[in-house]
């Protein structure tokens, strides 16, 4: 698979092992072993579960990994399952009624406001010891505009919502390759 996933096979095979690694933690049933990925690429990840009706269950990731990324998205979908501070760990009985989108991201870099492009960048925002980080699907999904997609991102740093401007808060963007299983729902403001 390399750094960027570009088949549908892998994908499919992805979202699958992401649902075994899941389905293992939680304690639901596992029906046979794991898939089989032989990615060597390294790369940081994100896994959103989603409920039928769209509404967030889970997000968690990792902005960068040295990790294979078979390796970081196992990890990214258990703890978006079991440890985002927002819910509750995920039941058994919950599982076959949740969606798994998983998010590939390309390194960080920093990038002036004025760059930033709705759709295409994911945003982290820093100042001191806090973070924010949106990924790029949700300001597209919500029609922001790139100052509305700077503020969420401060905000989600719990940084005032103009503080993008000011020379001391750090902006960087990513890219993310974002595939879902089928009826996936939509990002909502508060998703990673």
């Amino acid at each position: 698979m390399g750094d960027r996933v570009t088949s549908a096979a892998d994908r499919q095979a992805l979202l699958a092992f992401a649902r075994h690694a899941i389905a293992a933690a939680v304690g639901a049933p596992v029906t046979g072993p794991a898939p089989t990925l032989d990615d060597a690429g390294h790369g940081g990840a994100f896994v959103s579960l989603h409920e039928r009706d769209g509404d967030l269950r889970g997000c968690i990731g990792f902005i960068e990994s040295d990790e294979p990324r078979p390796r970081t998205v196992h990890d990214a979908a258990v703890a978006a399952a079991t440890r985002d501070p927002r819910f509750p760990a995920v039941r058994p009985e919950e599982l076959p009624g949740l969606r798994l989108e998983i998010s590939l991201l390309t390194p960080p870099h920093p990038i002036r406001a004025d760059e930033v492009e709705c759709g295409r960048h994911g945003l982290i925002v820093s100042r001191g010891s806090r973070r924010g980080l949106l990924l790029p699907q949700v300001p597209a999904q919500f029609g922001w505009t790139r100052e509305q997609f700077l503020a969420a991102t401060c905000r989600k740093a719990g940084l005032p919502e103009t503080a993008w401007r000011d020379p001391d808060t750090q902006l960087e963007a990513f890219e993310a390759e974002v595939f879902a299983e089928p009826g996936a729902g939509s990002a909502t403001p508060e998703s990673s």
